[in-house]
C-alpha cells in the first residue's frame, strides 16, 4: 500500500455516479425485470463506465482510485448473485433514529432487493469478480495513478441486510458468510489490487434496527463481526486491505450513531492496514480529537473523510486542507490519506448528492490536499508556502 511520503495522497471511498443509461439497466436488474439476453450488452456498458470512470478520477488529481463500483447497483448486497442461499422474501430495513421524526423518514426510500439467507451459503460469483479485475485493470492501463483499490462488502453488512432464516445461530450464519466471499476477497487481492472491504456494520449496526442496541451489547456484536471478518481475510497481507467504517450514508439526524471512541478499541483489531473513517459530516466532524488520547497503531495508516457525501455543499479547498492537518498534525503526515465520509452512489440510483456535484467535491479534494501537502512538508523543511512562492 503507497502512503504519503511527501505530499497528501487522495482517494474515496468507492461508488461513484454511473451513467443515467447503466443506472436504469442496473435498477431494471436489481427489480428482476431484465432479460438476461441482453446482459452481454449490460457488460459492455459497464466495462465503457469502468474507463470512463477511472479516466476521470485520475484527470481530476485523484491518486488511488477504483472502479466506481459501476457493475453493482448496491453496495452491500450484490453479492446474493454471487451466492446461493439468499433467495428469500424481501425483509424490511429499520432506522431507529427515523422513528422519531416521521415525516422526515419519507424522504428515505431504498428501492433494494434485501432477501433473507433461506439455504446453504455457497460462492459462485468467480466469473463475475474475474470481470471487475479485468474492467479495472485494463482501465489502469490508460492512466497514470499511485494506486487502485477494488470494493467488496463485509459479512457483517450483508448479515444486517439480508438476514438469517436457515442457520441455526447468527455466528454460523456470519461465519459462513465469511467462508463463501473469502474467495472474492482473496481473488481481489491475489489480482494486485487494494483489498477495501466496506464494514457499515461496525458502526451503523447499532442504531440500524427498530430500536439503537445497548452499547455494551453492541460492543459485543461488533467484537464478533472483527472476529469473523479477520477469519476470511487471513491469508491476506494487512498492507493490501483497507476497512471502510460508516454510520449510514444517507441526511438524517443521525443522533443515535455511536461514537467512534466507543468502539475503536475493537474495530482497529480488524486486519487491514488502512481505516476510512468519517470525519467531515457535522455528526463526526469532531472525532479528529480521539487521536489526542488514543496512539494509533504503528502499522495503522488513517483515511478521514474529509469531503462530505451527504450535502450538496462543495467544500472550499482549505476547508479540506485544514480537515487533513487536523490528523496529520496528531497522527503523522505519512499516516494520512484523504478520502471522503463515504461513497457518491452506495445504491446506483439514490443520489443525496447531485453527481456533477460531487465530481465537483472530489476537484475540492484533490486541491485542498495540495494544499495541506505544501503545508505539511514545506513546514517540516522550515520554509513557507510564501517563500516558495517568491
Amino acid at each position: 500500500m503507497k502512503i504519503s511520503t511527501d505530499r497528501i495522497l487522495t482517494t474515496h471511498v468507492g461508488s461513484l455516479p454511473r451513467p443515467p443509461a447503466l443506472e436504469e439497466k442496473l435498477l431494471a436488474k436489481e427489480k428482476g425485470k431484465w432479460d438476461p439476453a441482453a446482459d452481454l450488452l449490460l457488460a459492455g456498458d459497464v466495462s465503457s463506465a469502468v474507463a470512463d470512470v477511472v479516466k476521470k478520477q485520475a484527470s481530476i488529481g485523484l491518486t488511488i482510485v477504483d472502479d466506481g463500483e459501476m457493475s453493482k447497483y448496491a453496495y452491500a448486497t450484490y453479492a446474493r448473485e454471487r451466492m446461493t442461499g439468499l433467495t428469500g422474501v424481501d425483509q424490511p430495513l429499520a432506522l431507529s433514529e427515523l422513528a422519531e421524526f416521521s415525516n422526515f423518514a419519507k424522504r428515505v426510500n431504498l428501492d433494494i432487493k434485501t432477501p433473507a439467507c433461506v439455504g446453504p451459503i455457497e460462492y459462485q460469483g468467480n466469473a463475475a469478480v474475474a470481470t471487475d479485475i479485468a474492467n479495472l485493470k485494463k482501465a489502469l492501463d490508460m492512466v497514470s495513478v499511485e494506486e487502485a483499490f477494488m470494493n467488496a462488502s463485509s459479512p457483517g453488512i450483508m448479515a444486517h441486510y439480508m438476514p438469517n432464516n436457515f442457520y441455526p445461530s447468527q455466528e454460523a450464519y456470519l461465519y459462513a458468510l465469511a467462508d463463501a466471499m473469502k474467495q472474492e476477497y482473496d481473488a481481489i487481492a491475489d489480482s494486485g489490487l487494494l483489498l477495501q472491504i466496506d464494514c457499515p456494520d461496525l458502526a451503523l449496526g447499532r442504531h440500524f434496527r427498530a430500536n439503537p442496541m445497548d452499547v455494551a451489547e453492541f460492543r459485543k456484536e461488533i467484537a464478533l463481526h472483527v472476529e469473523v471478518l479477520n477469519h476470511s481475510l487471513r491469508d491476506i497481507p494487512a498492507d493490501r486491505m483497507r476497512l471502510h467504517l460508516c454510520w449510514g450514508n444517507y441526511e438524517s439526524p443521525h443522533h443515535h450513531d455511536i461514537d467512534l471512541h466507543e468502539i475503536f478499541d475493537i474495530v482497529i483489531k480488524a486486519r487491514p492496514m488502512a481505516l476510512l473513517l468519517e470525519a467531515a459530516n457535522p455528526r463526526h466532524s469532531h472525532e479528529w480529537s480521539l487521536f489526542k488520547e488514543t496512539r494509533l497503531p504503528e502499522d495503522k495508516v488513517i483515511v478521514p473523510g474529509v469531503i462530505d457525501t451527504c450535502t450538496n455543499y462543495i467544500e472550499h479547498p482549505e476547508v479540506v486542507a485544514q480537515r487533513i492537518e487536523q490528523y496529520a498534525n496528531l497522527v503523522g503526515r505519512e499516516r494520512v490519506i484523504a478520502g471522503t465520509d463515504c461513497g457518491f452512489a452506495s445504491f446506483a440510483t439514490f443520489h443525496t448528492v447531485d453527481p456533477d456535484i460531487a465530481w465537483r467535491k472530489l476537484e475540492s479534494l484533490t486541491q485542498g490536499a495540495e494544499i495541506a501537502s505544501r503545508r505539511l512538508w514545506n513546514a517540516n523543511s522550515g520554509r513557507s508556502d510564501q517563500a516558495i512562492a517568491s
